[in-house]
């Protein structure tokens, strides 16, 4: 608005020297009287070198100043202010036009009222945002920490709330939740690990007692002793064998995801198990046979693969009768190396496929075989460790155990 004032008072100078101001001191007043009466919204003053008011519609004389008057008060008792221009004239007069600046005054007040009304609405909705906020905030941690005392009381089924709005918090929440799953689980599965082995140790301890307590009693000569001290020492070398079992399952668990993998031959891995496997199938008049393609190479554990797969194996003979026919078959499907194990013996319940996992667990038609019920366990936890599982299907009839693992491109190797 003042650029606008400063240019319109510009061009009516100019329209007025062009009219005749300047020229002399009648022609002068004659133009002025005539300019303040046909534009009302200036304001005009011509006076004389001695500050006599010569024409215009300026209720007072100003003193002569020549350029731009920026908002300049008429008199000391007035609230009226001029924005415009003064020259002097040819003539010797001195010519002044300018504009009222009350609406500029007023805008620039509508302005200053404008942001100081919109910053202290900005510092209280600021203010009323953060405490919000703040509390938004305090809540959801004193609930998570809420929960975290009850978890750590012993409640392992609580969990933290997550309230589906895709915040920090919810992830957060989500990333604790699934730790305290896999907690949980970890617990129950110590507690069942815990129970299973003191039911499966017992029965040996036990036998182990009352061998010795029987030898110290009954046991005349030392060829009775001697047989009853071999019969403690396969008590004991079965109680040993099966702590070094659950020993070599944790190792495998707790090396999960931090062990170093190389590429193997997994064709010459299972030829191998076909070939140490294959006289105690011939025993019991089974038949082994293999369908292992050749140059199958996978990311993993040459020791550990072949423990997995002597396992599955091993597990199939001795829970197969007589007569039975036993295959493994390795090929590569999309871009893994898939194996599979295959009978035609009694199989496994589709109900109990889940549970065989499990550390000391055995079929009830198991029970009087050798064994201690970890040989799937172990297979099982070398599984997780290669980042994948054992799937058991059935072989209508029998049982098929089906591994697949990533095959490395022999270009890779």
């Amino acid at each position: 608005m003042g650029r606008q004032i400063d240019e319109s008072v510009t061009g009516e100078i100019m329209e007025l020297k062009a009219a005749g101001v300047g020229s002399g001191r009648v022609r002068s007043i004659a133009v002025v009287t005539e300019f303040t009466e046909r534009s009302p919204d200036f304001l005009y003053l011509l006076q004389s070198a001695d500050g006599i008011k010569l024409a215009g519609n300026l209720p007072i004389s100003l003193k002569p100043v020549v350029g731009m008057y920026r908002p300049h008060r008429l008199d000391s008792g007035s609230n009226e202010a001029i924005h415009g221009r003064g020259e002097n004239l040819a003539d010797g007069n001195y010519l002044f036009i300018g504009r009222d600046t009350r609406e500029l005054a007023e805008l620039k007040r509508l302005v200053r009222e404008t942001f100081a009304w919109g910053f202290g609405l900005t510092i209280v909705v600021a203010l009323a945002g953060g405490a919000y906020a703040s509390r938004q905030v305090l809540r959801r941690i004193e609930t998570m920490s809420t929960a975290s005392r009850e978890i750590i009381a012993g409640d392992l089924n609580h969990r933290l709330t997550v309230r589906g709005t895709d915040d920090e918090f919810d992830h957060l929440a989500i990333s604790l939740n699934t730790m305290l799953d896999r907690i949980q689980v970890l617990m129950e599965g110590l507690g069942q690990v815990s129970s299973d082995i003191a039911h499966e140790l017992r029965t040996p301890l036990t036998r182990l007692r009352q061998r010795t307590e029987l030898a110290t009693r009954k046991a005349n000569d030392t060829d009775a002793l001697r047989g009853a001290l071999h019969m403690a020492l396969t008590d004991i070398d079965a109680v040993l064998e099966t702590f070094s079992a659950l020993l070599r399952i944790t190792q495998i668990e707790a090396a999960a995801g931090r062990k170093s993998f190389t590429a193997v031959d997994l064709t010459e891995v299972l030829k191998t198990v076909v070939e140490i496997y294959l006289p105690m199938a011939e025993g019991k008049n089974q038949t082994l046979e293999e369908h292992i393609s050749m140059q199958l190479v996978v990311e993993g554990d040459r020791e550990l693969l072949m423990q997995l797969f002597a396992n599955l194996v091993e597990n199939a003979i001795q829970h197969t009768s007589g007569s039975a026919h036993i295959a493994i078959t390795a090929k590569v499907v999309s871009d893994s190396v898939e194996v599979a194990i295959t009978d035609d013996g009694e199989g496994i319940p589709e109900s109990m496929r889940s549970r065989v996992f499990r550390r000391f667990f055995r079929l009830e038609r198991s029970q009087t075989t050798p064994g201690n019920g970890l040989g799937l366990s172990l297979a099982a936890a070398i599984a997780t460790m290669h980042h994948t599982e054992i799937e058991l299907a059935d072989n209508q009839p029998g049982l098929k155990a089906v591994t697949r693992l990533k095959q490395v491109i022999h270009d890779d190797i």
